[in-house]
């Protein structure tokens, strides 16, 4: 867990460089802070289960196993990319891994997790889907539509939702009456779990628990992991009309990484020797991954027209 929330904090971390540095382009969503909601929750699923995320998935490709050069690959629109360079950030996708998709549409992917699970419980499978998504995709549409179905049919499907405080920048109390997106769980007769997002065996305990009823067929759960991402919404956010320096530093405080460094170390789990051994794999291992991006070739234009697949309705 250590080792998998170093890989992504250094790996968004090294993204930010890229982009300042204009080698890669597009929109970025960091997700340093968060990164023990994503190693929690891939932990206590198999290889085969689903999950979809949202538009700062990136720290859940890392997490469920897809492959760290391909994904670099991707960020520069190389033809070894995950998605051969057609994604980008905001779309990361790898079903070899049970990565069914990211999506830059606010709660775009609840509703596809939960058509992930009927098709497990269709398939008479022992697969469980997950869907990710944010606060502010809690008062969409999507959400009540896709827990109420989810219920009724009792499908195994955990609904992750990552309170980070912010909506882009409107902050969770100015657009809920509720203290707890969890809560919420209770219209639609689903057990409601509140978490400490920033401790990863909490995020892993609670989603390991829902992930086994998920599994024995007694139907969904709604985890609210309370979270914080330390940098802004997305590359060039100025952040500072809408949070404090004092908010951001006390929740940096409780840094997820820090936090269960320190818990193995007063643990004697490891010694800080391994700590520096393990700083030292990821920043060779991202090495690596650029240069194997930067390698890599250049898709081919007639590769423009592969791969795509369209729905008409008349």
């Amino acid at each position: 867990m250590y080792r998998r929330m170093c890989l992504i904090r250094n790996f968004e971390y090294t993204l930010n460089d890229l982009y300042s540095a204009g080698k890669i382009v597009g929109d970025l969503h960091l997700y340093v802070g968060e990164e023990a909601v994503a190693v929690g929750v891939c932990c206590s699923l198999r290889k085969d289960d689903y999950i979809l995320t949202t538009h700062r998935g990136h720290g859940y490709s890392l997490a469920k196993g897809a492959d760290v050069n391909r994904i670099m690959a991707e960020f520069f629109g190389k033809s070894t990319g995950i998605c051969k360079g057609k994604g980008g950030s905001m779309h990361l996708a790898d079903v070899s891994v049970g990565l069914l998709g990211a999506t830059g549409i606010v709660g775009g992917g609840i509703p596809l997790a939960t058509g992930a699970a009927f098709s497990a419980k269709y398939r008479g499978t022992d697969q469980v889907a997950v869907g990710v998504f944010g606060d502010g995709a809690s008062n969409q549409g999507t959400f009540h539509e896709s827990l109420n179905l989810a219920s009724i049919w009792d499908l195994p499907v955990v609904y992750i939702c990552e309170n980070n405080q912010y909506a882009e920048s409107t902050h969770v109390s100015k657009v809920m009456k509720v203290k707890n997106i969890a809560d919420r769980a209770v219209a639609y007769a689903m057990p409601g779990i509140v978490v400490d997002g920033m401790d990863v065996t909490a995020v892993y305990q609670a989603a390991s628990d829902a992930v086994a009823r998920a599994r024995k067929g007694n139907g969904p759960t709604l985890i609210e992991c309370k979270t914080y991402r330390f940098e802004g919404h997305e590359i060039g956010d100025p952040q500072y009309n809408y949070r404090t320096k004092q908010e951001v530093d006390q929740w940096k405080a409780k840094c997820p990484i820090r936090h269960l460094r320190r818990r193995l170390i007063e643990s004697r789990v490891l010694a800080e020797k391994e700590f520096d051994e393990i700083d030292q794999d990821v920043k060779q291992q991202l090495e690596s991954a650029v240069k194997f991006a930067r390698e890599s070739p250049d898709p081919d234009p007639q590769d423009a027209f592969r791969d795509i697949f369209v729905s008409s309705y008349f």
